[in-house]
């Protein structure tokens, strides 16, 4: 595993390979199938490693060789088998997610071979796409895997998130948990460079919180050093937060509630420290001070807010160039090491975004 630093979008120097002639195609694709279902925390037993024929192209699919997949926390969720926003992944199947790869074969008139895609269809080393389902990496604006984070739905749910769903204005004061992730970084720089009066954000090692303060955070706490509200309170002081992006939940909420201004605004992204419960888990204890402050409390997926892609990529792309904006990648090689990846980002172990490099 390793954690690479990009100090601004720079262009890639090229995709890995060359096209292949249709004569050296691939016919069998190693994936990731859901082998069983975790109860608690995931195991290597509830991930399989397998492979599947890659199907002929029909007219209007490419065949994308993948270089990179992305390891969420909602995929976590997916793994049950209950109703949710995004359907549960099935047994014995290829898990899916996002990636980024180089197309090899087209039929397709939107795409040619040697084009860098990204699509939903990762976890798997080959990928036949339907053409519509999959969208330009335009490496001349930053390297092929940034389309996963900084200028893909990572970034866009950070920048909607603070700007759109929580309503953010200049001169508010922003609070920010998990912030050394691949959300949570960009949201914090996102606030400093529209004007945000302080940031305060919150990870689980010294490292990370040196790097958010790098990263140009105001205040940074580890929440394991002293309780959230104690450790918030003294990085707000008595001018408090006006706005609170969650990606926490549980006791980070509880001490954002506490801590809000009068009409101050809550962004729920995330609540990765209740993914892996398996009992119900209670909800903050002083939810009663949202309506005396006349807080708004919003959740919000990233699907909800595609209307705002283009506004966000225009931006993104300019704080990218200058500098900024910087983000990190944790990166893992090997799809064999994927359900490893994908276990450790649930206890932390990344720095901002969790990468699998094939």
């Amino acid at each position: 595993m390793s954690v690479e630093s990009t100090a601004a979008a720079r262009p890639a120097t090229s995709l890995p390979s060359a096209s292949l002639p249709a004569t050296s195609l691939p016919s069998i694709s190693r994936e990731i199938r859901l082998a069983s279902r975790p109860k608690g925390r995931p195991v290597p037993e509830n991930f399989e490693l397998a492979e599947s024929p890659v199907p002929a192209l029909e007219d209007g699919q490419i065949l994308v060789r993948n270089l990179y997949i992305s390891v969420d926390p909602y995929m976590r969720g997916r793994m049950n088998d209950v109703k949710s926003y995004s359907p549960p992944f099935q047994l014995g199947k290829a898990l899916d997610g996002g990636a980024v790869g180089e197309v090899i074969a087209s039929r397709s008139e939107a795409h040619k071979v040697g084009d860098a895609v990204v699509h939903q269809l990762g976890w798997r080393e080959y990928a036949v796409v339907d053409s519509g389902s999959a969208a330009p990496a335009r490496t001349d604006l930053a390297p092929a895997p940034a389309f996963l984070g900084a200028l893909g739905m990572t970034g866009l749910t950070a920048y909607a998130g603070l700007l759109k769903v929580a309503e953010f204005k200049p001169g508010d004061a922003v609070f920010v948990s998990g912030a050394a992730g691949a959300v949570g970084s960009l949201v914090g720089q996102i606030a400093k460079a529209m004007g945000a009066s302080r940031v305060i954000g919150s990870a689980g090692t010294p490292q990370k919180v040196a790097r958010l303060l790098d990263l140009g955070f105001d205040a940074a706490f580890n929440y394991r050093d002293a309780p959230v509200l104690e450790q918030l309170k003294a990085a707000a002081g008595e001018s408090g937060i006006d706005v609170y992006f969650d990606n926490v939940g549980g006791d980070h909420l509880e001490a954002a509630l506490a801590t809000l201004n009068v009409g101050g605004s809550v962004a729920m992204c995330g609540a990765i420290s209740q993914y892996n419960a398996t009992e119900p888990v209670p909800g903050p204890r002083n939810l009663m001070l949202a309506i005396g402050k006349q807080l708004t409390l919003r959740g919000f997926l990233v699907g909800g807010q595609r209307q705002h892609g283009p506004e966000f990529a225009e931006r993104m792309a300019a704080w990218l160039a200058d500098g900024t904006v910087r983000y990190d990648e944790t990166v893992v090689d090997g799809l064999e090491n994927a359900p490893q990846a994908f276990m450790d980002l649930l206890e932390g172990a990344n720095t901002g975004k969790m990468l699998v490099r094939l």
